[in-house]
C-alpha cells in the first residue's frame, strides 16, 4: 500500500493534536495541584490574619480547581465536536456565574471592612503565596494558550484567560498585603479586595455570554 503525500500530512496533524492533548492534560493537573494547594493555604492564612483580599483569592483559586476539571473534561471529549461544543457552552456558564458570586462577596466584605475600619493582621505567608502565584501563573497561562490555539477551543482559551486573571489578582493581593505589613496601611487589603471586583466580574459576565477568543491557526507542537 502506497503512502501518498496527503495521507501522511493528516497522520502527522493527527500525532500533532494528540500530542496538544497529552500536553493540555498535563499542565490541567498542574494547574489542579497548584491551585487546590494555594487554595487551602490562602483560605488558612486569610482567616487567621482577617484579610479579604486573601480569603477571595482563595476562593478564586477553587473556582480556577473547577475550571480545569471542566477544561479536563473538554480535552477527554475532543472527538465528538457537537458534545464538545454543547459541555463547553455549559461549563462556560457555570464558572460565570462562579466568578459573579465570587465578585459580589469581596465586594460586600470589602465595602464592610471599610466602614467598621476592620484592619487585619499582617500576613508574611500570603504575601509569598501572592509572590509564588505571580511567577507561576503567567509561565501555565503562555503554556495553555498554545494549546487552545492548536485546537481552536473557545472553552480552553476561556480557561486561560481565568488563569492569567489569577496573576492579576496575585499582583493586587501582593500590593495590598505588602502595604499592610510595611506601612501599616490597614484600608489597603480591603481596597485590594476591590480592586480584584472588576476583573472578576467581566471575567464571569464573558464567560455566561460565551464571550471567548482563540486564534485560528494551529502552532507546532
Amino acid at each position: 500500500m502506497t503512502t501518498t503525500p496527503a495521507s501522511l500530512t493528516v497522520l502527522q496533524q493527527a500525532q500533532n493534536r494528540a500530542q496538544f492533548l497529552a500536553r493540555g492534560r498535563r499542565l490541567q493537573y498542574l494547574t489542579i495541584a497548584w491551585n487546590s494547594a494555594e487554595f487551602v493555604i490562602a483560605l488558612v492564612a486569610g482567616f487567621l490574619a482577617g484579610s479579604i483580599a486573601l480569603i477571595g483569592f482563595g476562593f478564586d483559586s477553587a473556582i480556577e480547581v473547577t475550571s480545569s476539571l471542566a477544561a479536563l473534561w473538554r480535552l477527554s471529549h475532543d472527538r465528538d465536536e457537537e458534545t464538545r461544543e454543547q459541555a463547553e457552552r455549559r461549563a462556560l456558564r457555570l464558572i460565570g456565574v462562579c466568578f459573579l458570586l465570587l465578585a459580589c462577596y469581596i465586594l460586600y466584605e470589602s465595602i464592610h471592612d471599610l466602614i467598621e475600619r476592620i484592619p487585619p493582621q499582617h500576613s508574611i505567608i500570603g504575601i509569598v503565596l501572592a509572590g509564588l502565584s505571580l511567577i507561576v501563573m503567567p509561565w501555565l497561562a503562555h503554556l495553555k494558550r498554545k494549546v487552545a490555539t492548536s485546537l481552536e477551543s473557545g472553552a480552553l482559551e476561556a480557561e486561560t484567560r481565568q488563569t492569567e486573571i489569577c496573576a492579576y489578582l496575585s499582583a493586587i493581593l501582593l500590593l495590598g498585603l505588602s502595604l499592610n505589613a510595611w506601612l501599616d496601611w490597614w484600608w489597603a487589603d480591603p481596597l485590594a479586595g476591590l480592586g480584584m471586583v472588576p476583573f472578576i466580574a467581566w471575567e464571569g459576565w464573558e464567560a455566561i455570554r460565551g464571550r471567548t477568543c482563540c486564534a485560528r491557526e494551529p502552532i507546532s507542537p
